[in-house]
């Protein structure tokens, strides 16, 4: 893969990612907003380069907004040599404005792929993010690399988060949707900062084959895991004012399906994400927001530990909460349904003082 950022304009920058050399294979992901980006309309299956961009989302900006989108992509396509029906467009940032289509012109006018440009493309696409978020794994000899922004409105269905994945493997088409749709299943729909989602999440996965390797399913899937999980978890880390990282696992719930909407009601509880904060270890709020979950549960026989302290079996108390400690930066909520025998992990966040903050003026 060949990347590079190039900053146009004070908090509004501009990257371009080419899709190596040879033949080339891409799946991508939106979000299940109603109200979306005017999105770059992609004629067949190749896919050459994206472009993305952030300071302006570009949602909700009516025709001369799609016409920004085409813009784009035909300037992008112009200085790679290639047709704008091969060009993703990916925006992010507020909503209800225009791009700012001078800058980005002169932008895209000035853009040099190198093949070290990596680190500058995470750092580009940033909004809220205070650090980039880079990820990569070698497996057989083929390298699957990916960059994600997104720091607030982390949900499942992706969230105001945009994330480029990207390998030289060789891969089948199906195999690699199929491998990637798990993928982005067991790791980004399965983060949940606030609950919140927004108009232009995107996830995309582009094989350019330039290794001349084929990764079977298998070998593609684990990689895919293993690079979109650490994006994940460098997302929640890094999200909109937080001082913890909650891991919420629930366990031997009836189907896979009921462990994340229990560990997706905790993780959207407000006031135990306030507790967390607070360092109080009110495992009521556990179980009041497990309750609220469309899953099947057994309301007398739910247990719950915090960092490692069985503070509630049977849906009663049992060890003693004030031994429950706050000091590390992770933390573990374990909750067991008692009703079968599948799992999942929701990874969120406290709610703070700081969060507030940064969301009561956003746009101002």
């Amino acid at each position: 893969m060949e990347a590079v950022a190039r900053q146009f304009a004070p908090g509004k920058k501009c990257l371009i990612i080419r899709n190596g050399w040879f033949s080339y294979r891409w799946t991508q992901i939106f979000d299940l907003e109603q109200f979306t980006q005017d999105l770059h309309v992609i004629k067949g299956r190749q896919v050459s380069a994206v472009i993305l961009n952030s300071g302006g989302a570009n949602a909700c900006t009516g025709p001369q907004g799609f016409a920004d989108t085409h813009r784009s992509a035909e300037l992008v396509a112009a200085k790679l040599g290639i047709s704008s029906s091969e060009v993703v467009v990916c925006s992010t940032g507020l909503i209800g404005e225009l791009l700012p289509m001078k800058k980005i012109e002169l932008g895209i006018s000035k853009i040099e792929l190198t093949p070290s440009g990596l680190e500058d493309s995470a750092k580009a696409i940033m909004t809220t993010d205070s650090i980039p978020k880079i990820a990569s794994t070698i497996s057989n000899g083929v390298v699957v690399s990916g960059i994600a922004k997104g720091a607030g409105m982390l949900a499942p269905a992706l969230a105001t988060m945009l994330s480029v994945v990207m390998t030289d493997a060789v891969v089948d088409e199906g195999e690699a949707e199929a491998a990637f749709q798990r993928a982005v299943e067991l790791t980004f729909n399965r983060i949940d900062s606030d609950g919140c989602t927004s108009t232009n999440d995107t996830v995309l996965f582009m094989a350019s084959g330039a290794s001349g390797i084929k990764l079977g399913e298998v070998e593609l899937s684990k990689a895919l895991i293993e690079v979109c999980g650490s994006l994940s978890e460098q997302l929640i880390a890094d999200a909109e004012g937080a001082s913890k990282t909650v891991a919420i696992r629930v366990f031997n719930a009836a189907t896979e399906a009921d462990a994340v909407a229990v560990g997706r009601a905790n993780a959207r509880n407000n006031l135990l994400k306030c507790a967390i904060f607070g360092g109080d270890p009110n495992w009521g709020r556990v179980l009041a927001a497990t309750g609220t979950a469309e899953a099947k549960l057994d309301p007398s026989n739910i247990d719950v530990k915090l960092n490692g302290v069985q503070v509630c079996k049977a849906s009663a108390p049992f060890e003693d909460k004030t031994q429950v400690k706050f000091d590390s930066r992770l933390v573990e909520i374990e909750i067991n349904l008692n009703v079968g025998d599948q799992s999942a992990t929701i990874l969120t966040n406290d709610l703070t003082h700081e969060y507030v903050h940064e969301n009561s003026a956003y746009s101002t």
